[in-house]
């Protein structure tokens, strides 16, 4: 049993940011922040878990069984996130490629000590405490100093796109493309032919961005990412030497008693500082043909792989391309719900649905085989998802993208960027909209204080 304490905030904003800060003394940190973007489904501003009363990591083989196991057992609210190559555990696939991350392939805790943030409430909830230790751990938060960047965020630059560049002292401290421009169009005209030869109708193609020997402040990171993108999903994620900051804007599944909520994105479009323009770039957003071709075979996907779980004739589509705003770019979003049908476990839905269709494709096996051929990395927790179960089974988890990822053991940091091939795709453009993607990651870690390691 939880004991619970609910305060009444002066300044939610403030005190969230000293709840982030008073959170990075501990070995596990799960930070989920909606930064108060209006949406339908959320149920908290912010919810914050730290350190592991229990936890279960694993790799691919029989997770989702382990997490069923571990989520029926404990019954309580647990944290944690499922990557892509959990794919190996659902179908016959493997993962061969190119991992300078090593995250394990799931991992999840049981938090001694949890946050829950909603308007100006908060409600703490903690296992195990000591007597008085939800005040002194209130008091203490309050009373720290926020924490504020000193560094201006820059304009964009150029990314060094050459993996073949010598890695002097130099370009150890600039983020390489993992394959070169020419390789990444090279790659995409080989995904066109697979379409053309009727293997796949869509596959969600993506590239990796790195630096090795890089030691990075990783709040200070995370607050500029958060502060340049805002979206409905940030994470802040830390498991050991494994972290993970992420600016993700696309829900991938939400559990609220019976009803499952699906929120694909397909189709992006970038922002402009004229309103007007600015306008139109989203209505034409909203009619461009691929970009609605793209977002429907998604809609289709995952339509079919709710099918599988749901009450009968429940799957429904209540939203189709709708064009969402976010600081950075204009998103093509639709929304799709079912009811899960009786005595299928939590577990069950996550993994009938895993991996999501708007990071794999259609047909989804054969375009994640595809996918393991062309990509050079393995996407890891990447594409993956974050989120939490509570005691009751329900749960909320995003897609991980427009995310960084670190191992501060190895001081290795990545993020990938990538993009749906229909065949109405142009390479080029492909490659402009990956770029567009990764202004915000790269942007974080530039005006960060990071350095290179000698």
């Amino acid at each position: 049993m939880r004991t619970k304490t609910t305060y009444t905030l002066e300044d939610p904003l403030k005190f969230k940011q000293q709840l982030l800060q008073w959170s990075m003394q501990f070995e596990e940190i799960a930070w989920l922040d909606s930064n108060n973007y209006q949406q339908d489904y959320g149920e908290f501003d912010a919810l914050l878990a730290v350190g592991a009363f229990t936890a279960i990591k694993t790799d691919y083989h029989q997770a989702f069984a382990k997490l069923q196991e571990y989520q029926q057992t404990t019954k309580d609210w647990i944290f944690g996130y499922l990557s892509y190559d959990l794919k190996n555990d659902v179908e016959r696939l493997s993962s061969e490629n190119y991992d300078g991350l090593d995250f394990p392939d799931l991992y999840f805790f049981q938090p001694q000590k949890l946050f829950l943030l909603k308007g100006d409430q908060l409600e703490m909830r903690y296992l195990k405490m000591l007597d008085d230790e939800i005040e002194e751990d209130f008091n203490e938060i309050k009373s720290l100093e926020r924490t504020v960047n000193s560094k201006p965020i820059t304009h964009n630059r150029e990314l060094t796109t050459d993996k073949r560049e010598p890695k002097t002292e130099n370009s150890k401290q600039k983020i390489q493309a993992r394959i070169s421009k020419e390789e990444y169009l090279k790659k995409v005209e080989k995904m066109l032919a697979y379409i053309q030869r009727g293997d796949i109708y869509e596959a969600n193609f993506c590239q990796e961005f790195f630096a090795e020997n890089r030691e990075i402040e990783l709040f200070r990171v995370f607050q500029d990412l958060n502060e340049i993108s805002g979206p409905p999903f940030a994470t802040f994620l830390k498991l050991e030497e494994h972290y993970l900051l992420s600016a993700s804007p696309e829900r991938y599944l939400k559990k609220s008693g019976s009803k499952l909520i699906s929120q694909p994105i397909k189709g992006t479009a970038r922002r402009s500082q004229n309103p007007d323009e600015d306008i139109e770039i989203a209505e034409e957003l909203s009619k461009d043909p691929k970009e609605q071709s793209e977002n429907v075979m998604i809609v289709d996907l995952v339509r079919n792989d709710l099918s599988k779980i749901a009450k009968k004739a429940s799957v429904n589509v209540d939203e189709l391309c709708k064009v969402y705003s976010f600081k950075q770019v204009h998103q093509m979003i639709s929304t799709i719900s079912a009811e899960l049908d009786e005595g299928i476990p939590p577990v069950e839905a996550l993994r009938a649905t895993f991996p999501m269709g708007s990071m794999t494709g259609a047909p989804k096996i054969s375009a994640m085989k595809i996918i393991e051929e062309l990509e050079e990395t393995k996407r890891g927790l990447y594409s993956g998802a974050v989120g939490y179960f509570s005691p009751n089974g329900d749960f909320d988890f995003n897609v991980v993208i427009r995310s960084i990822l670190y191992n501060s053991a190895n001081k290795y940091v990545s993020f990938s960027v990538g993009g749906a091939i229909t065949a109405g795709s142009n390479p080029e453009k492909e490659y402009e909209e990956c770029l567009l993607k990764a202004v915000a990651m790269r942007r974080a870690l530039e005006n960060s204080h990071s350095q290179a390691l000698s």
